[in-house]
Formats: structure tokens, sequence, C-alpha cells
């Protein structure tokens, strides 16, 4: 890289970083996910006459590639949040949550699309962005107001540690579907490769699953030190075993952080150490390049002209989410306020789904009419749902101050 580049690109990152300080200071007040800061950034930045310098094939190398750290980082930190052992041990009415909150959501997601004259691959796609929910924009909002270990808390975390099997089946479809896709267009001996591929993939994550802790356990030392170097190897080789296998590197970052959990999870205190630093770096670093790099190809003018589709699919995802929650009424599972605190939280979505437009996107699958509006429609929810969660939760005040667990499956409730 030429020193007048390499110049050019840190003043550019500097301006990044700075103008997302500034504007993440403001958007934390309202208790809005800081990291939105730098999307809105990209959206501005697009429209100054310096920004004309990023559309050069050097920039667009550069930014691409530190967009796609952004994604390996992001997923990884989801991988890390998977507890494998935990799901079989989740309420039965953490899982029927769960089930009305998925499916209906994505019942009117994929009926918007299809209304909208979109193939039926697109629909189920773009319905199964409607899934997911994004702790990371809620969790810190139930710690502030001290409702993790309430009822409300319990049905939002436990729903979110389900629905993050959810992101990993959305993320490796698309990704194995965009193989498909481009194995079609080189030859069926393309679709026998992938194949093999995702085979080859499974058999060493299962293996690396099962033994790894094992052995590098006893020959790693135990310090915050090799623990982060190993799980950057780690992170590293999957995306790069995963990618090679024509299945997507963002497949790998995830099932790496599911092999690392374990092991980060026992060593204590340099395990939750390194926890600490790979959220940082998630959201601290690649991820404010990444929702940036989304931002400044968002193609806002379109969405100003027709902003129709982001708000259908902005509907389709809340009251979806809303009503999967309501369910639980009628089911004696929770009061109305409970159901209606619960599947306002529940609404928020931000990483995966925005993650999910970008492959599609880069892959030209959808359009960018079609990607605008979900990222719209997804920021949409990260701004609105901290809001109304607040004031919902300081409406009803003593009304959430319940605990909720089970034992030998009997349920109990009672005041903390």
């Amino acid at each position: 890289m030429a020193e007048a580049t390499l110049a050019q690109t840190l003043f550019f990152l500097a301006t990044i970083f700075l103008a997302t300080l500034l504007l993440g200071t403001l958007l934390v007040r309202a208790r809005i996910p800081v990291i939105l800061s730098a999307l809105f950034v990209g959206i501005g930045i697009h429209y100054l006459p310096q920004a004309a310098l990023l559309k050069t094939p050097v920039y667009q190398t550069i930014f691409s590639f530190l967009s796609n750290l952004g994604v390996l980082f992001l997923l990884f930190y989801i991988g890390l949040q998977i507890d494998v052992k935990k799901i079989h041990t989740m309420s039965s009415d953490i899982v029927t949550l769960t089930l009305l909150n998925t499916i209906i959501p994505f019942i009117f997601g994929m009926a918007a699309m299809l209304l909208f004259g979109y193939g039926w691959m697109i629909a189920f796609v773009i319905g199964m962005t409607r899934m997911p929910t994004a702790e990371a924009v809620i969790v810190p909002i139930l710690d502030e107001f001290k409702l993790i270990k309430t009822r409300i808390g319990t049905f939002i975390v436990g729903a979110g540690v389900l629905d993050d099997v959810i992101e990993v089946f959305l993320v490796a479809f698309v990704s194995v579907w965009i193989g498909i896709r481009a194995g079609e267009e080189s030859g069926s001996d393309e679709i026998i490769i992938l194949t093999f591929g995702v085979i080859a993939f499974l058999l060493f994550f299962w293996i690396m699953y099962r033994y790894f802790y094992r052995v590098f356990n006893r020959v790693i030392p135990q310090n915050a030190a090799s623990l982060l170097i190993l799980s950057l190897m780690i992170l590293f080789v999957f995306g790069a075993f995963s990618e090679k296998s024509e299945i997507g590197m963002v497949v790998g970052a995830i099932f790496a952080g599911i092999i690392i959990k374990p092991m980060l999870a026992d060593i204590h205190p340099a395990g939750d150490t390194i926890q600490k630093i790979i959220s940082l770096l998630s959201y601290g670093f690649f991820g404010i390049l990444f929702f940036f790099w989304i931002g400044y190809n968002i193609d806002m003018a379109g969405f100003i002209k027709e902003p129709i589709l982001a708000i259908v699919l902005y509907l389709a995802g809340t009251l979806g989410k809303l009503l999967g929650a309501m369910l639980m009424v009628p089911l004696k599972k929770m009061t109305f306020k409970e159901a209606l605190i619960t599947g306002i939280g529940l609404d928020a979505r931000l990483t995966t789904e925005i993650i999910v437009a970008q492959l599609l996107f880069s892959a030209a699958i959808i359009d960018t009419h079609l990607f605008t509006a979900l990222v719209a429609a997804s920021s949409f929810t990260a701004l609105t749902v901290p809001l109304l969660f607040a004031l919902l939760v300081r409406y009803f005040g003593k009304d959430m101050q319940y605990h909720y667990y089970t034992t030998n499956n009997v349920k109990y409730k009672g005041r903390r």
C-alpha cells in the first residue's frame, strides 16, 4: 500500500471512530446501542464530497476486508454465547415462547415478501430474518433495571439463548444456499464439492468440540494472553476451513465460538477476561467498521422514495413478536403485562439480520432496495425497542419484580 494511501486510510479510520464516539455519547443516553452510531456515520459520510475516494478499487478492497473481519468477530462472539448444555435444561414455558415468537414473525415476513412479488426462496430467507432476537440490545437494559433474574428477564434471556440456535441455522442456511447458487452457475461438479465440504466441516467441528478442550487444556498455559491467541487461531482456522468448504466463513466463526465457549467458561479469571476482550473487539472495533460500511452502502434516497417495504418488514417482525408473546396469556403462561413487555423486548433485531442482508447483497441475490429496507427495519427496532421497553418497565414498576425458576419441573413465583 502506497504511503499516501496508508495515511488517507488511517485518517478515514480516525474520522470514523471519532464521529462514532461523539454520536454514540448522544445515543447511549436514550439507551440506543452505541454501535448503531457507526451505521449513521456511514450513511452521513456517503453524502460528503470526500467520500468519493471510498469508491475507488483500493479503498473498496480495504474496507470490504475490514467489514468481513467485523462479520467474523461479531458471529464469533455470538457463538461464545451459545451454551449447548444449558439449552437442554430450558423450561417448557420458555420453549413454548420461543416457538410462538419465531414461527409467527416468520410467517408474517414470508407473506410480506410474497405479497411484494419476491420468489419463494427469498421469501423464506427474509421470513427467517424476522425470527432472531438481538440480546446485545436488550440484556443491558434488563441488567440496568435489575430484571435479569425476574420472570421477564428469564423469559427474554431464555428465549434469546434458544434464538441463538436459530441464528446459527439462519446464517448456515444462507451461506450454503449462496454456495449452491454459485455451484449451479459453475456446474454440477461444484455442488458435489460443496456437499463433501459441508460433511468434512461438520466432521471437523465434531472432533474439535469433543476433544479440543481435553488436549489443549493440558498443553496451553492458562493465562489471558495464551487463551486470546488460541481463540483467534481457532476463529481463523474455522473461518478459513468453512470458506474453503464453500459454506462461508461466517458459519465457521459461529462454530469456533461454540468450541471455545466451554474452555473459557472453565478457566477463571482468564476465561472471563478473554470473553470481555472479544466482546470489545467485536463491538468496539471490527463491529464499528462493519456497521459503518453497511451504512455507507445503504441507498437512503431509494428508501425515502419507497419506504413501504421497510415499514412492512418492520411491522412483520414487531407484530409477529408481540402476537407470539400475547398467545402466552390464554395459555396461562404469562400475564398481559408480562407478555406485552416480553414481546417488546424480544423484538430487538440488529447484528444477525444485517449480516444476512449483507451476505445476500454481496452475492447479488437481493437488490439495493431490499437490502436497504432490511437494514432500515432492523435499525428501527434497535432504536425503538430500548425506548419502549424502558417506558413500559417504568410504568408497570413493581409488577415486574418477580422471580421465575424451576426445580424438578415445579414452577415457583415470588417477589424479590
